[in-house]
């Protein structure tokens, strides 16, 4: 029987406004694919991200000129070959492994030769606002171990401050968005690090982040809009933690 496969979107509200570095939103869109093949399905799904030029309308197109190749049976690794990474592979490709696992009767973590997956501790996002509201944010969240900070504007410094000693149990992860600049890293970085911070992520333009491999870095930097596939990794030695 041949696979059948659906594509739907799906907007979820935000309680308020959510903002980063870039802009501000209200709600969540996400695409969701599922793939049915022998009485099982398999669902994935994806956000288009304006930052790489996706849109809702973008994607889904993307997603259905593949339709006739993920009914004829295309295989993940295919896929690959198929399609560029971004978002509506992410959602075909997740699709695909859900179903397979489903079809073979085990876990996806068994599928790919890892442990069995166990609660893990994660991240509760705080979202850039001005110092005050910042607080209050990192006040009502304080009780949870580990926060994360959107930041990327003028007044960081201020930001970094009233989050800290709104919640100073917490271990603080600052996340710029490609935020920060050559001529204020190096100032916040020591600021950061005189407040206990303990991940800096993404604080410079992917591409532009070169002087990252001449600076101290007091707190440890990741990357996440300079890596979007393991071919990605190799130019970033040196430059990130």
């Amino acid at each position: 029987m041949a696979r059948v496969i659906s594509v739907e979107v799906e907007r979820f509200p935000i309680a308020g406004t959510f903002t980063i570095s870039r802009g501000s939103k209200t709600e969540a869109e996400v695409i969701t694919v599922t793939i049915a093949d022998n009485g099982h399905v398999g669902r994935g799904e994806c956000v288009p991200y304006r930052r790489y030029g996706e849109t809702m309308e973008g994607v889904r197109a993307a997603i259905e000129a593949m339709r006739g190749q993920i009914i004829d049976g295309i295989g993940r690794t295919a896929l690959l070959a198929a399609m560029p990474a971004g978002a509506a592979r992410n959602a075909i490709d997740c699709a695909l492994w859900d179903l397979e696992a489903k079809l073979g009767a085990r876990p996806v973590a068994d599928a790919i030769g890892v442990v069995s997956p166990k609660a893990l501790e994660t991240a509760y996002t705080l979202s850039l606002a001005e110092p005050e509201a910042m607080a209050a944010q990192a006040r009502a969240a304080a009780s949870r171990p580990l926060l994360k900070v959107k930041i990327g504007g003028d007044n960081d410094a201020a930001r970094i401050r009233a989050v800290t000693q709104a919640a100073p149990q917490s271990r603080i992860i600052l996340d710029a968005n490609e935020g920060w600049t050559d001529n204020n890293i190096v100032e916040n970085l020591a600021f950061a690090a005189e407040h206990g911070i303990v991940l800096i992520e993404q604080p410079l333009p992917a591409g532009r982040d070169g002087i990252l491999r001449e600076i101290a870095h007091p707190v440890p930097i990741c990357a996440d809009e300079s890596v979007h596939e393991a071919k990605n990794l190799e130019a970033l030695v040196g430059l990130y933690d």
